[in-house]
């Protein structure tokens, strides 16, 4: 195995993969020429700067700064805002630019993607952010369940449509089905079956004139005629749980639970 940095002077770059959740896969090492190897082109990416990479063997999850790395000419500003590269796999490590012997020191997935005016910045995830998930339950006087996931016992094909795009505005990231009831859509889910943004799931954050407002942009190139899924949303109260659905029995909160302001409320006659 290549021993990096173990003499004076050495020929290493720093490479980066993206593994998009709609299949695109992307390479870039920090090289001054396009680098081929693990049956990737790592297109070349010299203002790519590694700043620290952290492993470790304890529980906490490891940390790794890559700048520049979201700056390349291949990676779009519309796509980013769009949440194409949200939760996307990652691989950084470090490659010999003339036996390109590699080795890869780091994976994880992309978190949150900022927005300086300047350049685009991402907070890296390690597999091992997942031991740092709190599983105990806490009090809440509304659901804690995913709405058709695990512990509402709803069937998510039971408040599941299929639809065609009717019509689109990018500038108020708006949609328009024809034959839904888009009050029902609300709080819920929207996910893309073709066209640029297939697999991207977004929110249905509000209803109005038979549009359906999304909590994200659209790019360029979503049209009419594009198939969708669409799964009806739930605020997650207790009113809504057992009026609507019918599904009181597995309200996942405590609607009814004394909270810390008790002390501090006024009697009621």
């Amino acid at each position: 195995m290549r021993v990096f940095f173990d003499r004076e002077l050495d020929t290493v770059a720093t490479f980066w993969r993206i593994y998009r959740k709609d299949g695109a896969a992307l390479a870039f090492a920090s090289h001054d020429r396009n680098l081929y190897f693990h049956g990737m082109c790592h297109l070349a990416a010299p203002g790519m700067i590694p700043a620290a990479i952290r492993l470790t063997s304890e529980i906490a999850h490891d940390s790794a700064e890559v700048q520049g790395a979201l700056n390349h000419d291949s990676i779009r500003e519309a796509e980013l805002a769009a949440g194409l590269f949200d939760d996307a796999a990652i691989e950084i490590g470090a490659v010999d630019w003339i036996s390109l012997d590699h080795h890869v020191l780091y994976t994880g997935r992309i978190g949150r993607i900022a927005d300086d005016n300047s350049q685009f910045s991402a907070e890296l995830r390690s597999t091992k952010s997942l031991l740092e998930r709190d599983l105990v339950p806490r009090t809440s006087p509304t659901c804690r369940a995913e709405f058709c996931g695990r512990g509402c016992g709803l069937s998510a094909s039971r408040f599941t449509r299929s639809g065609v795009l009717a019509a689109i505005d990018l500038e108020g990231n708006r949609v328009q089905f024809t034959e839904l009831n888009g009050e029902a859509f609300i709080d819920g889910r929207l996910r893309f079956q073709n066209g640029p943004q297939t697999g991207v799931s977004f929110g249905i954050v509000d209803a109005a004139d038979g549009w359906l407002v999304i909590d994200r942009p659209l790019v360029a190139g979503t049209s009419s005629g594009t198939h969708a899924e669409l799964r009806e949303g739930c605020d997650h109260t207790i009113a809504t749980c057992g009026e609507r659905f019918g599904n009181a029995k597995n309200f996942r909160g405590e609607p009814f639970l004394p909270g810390n302001d008790l002390l501090s409320r006024y009697g009621q006659p």
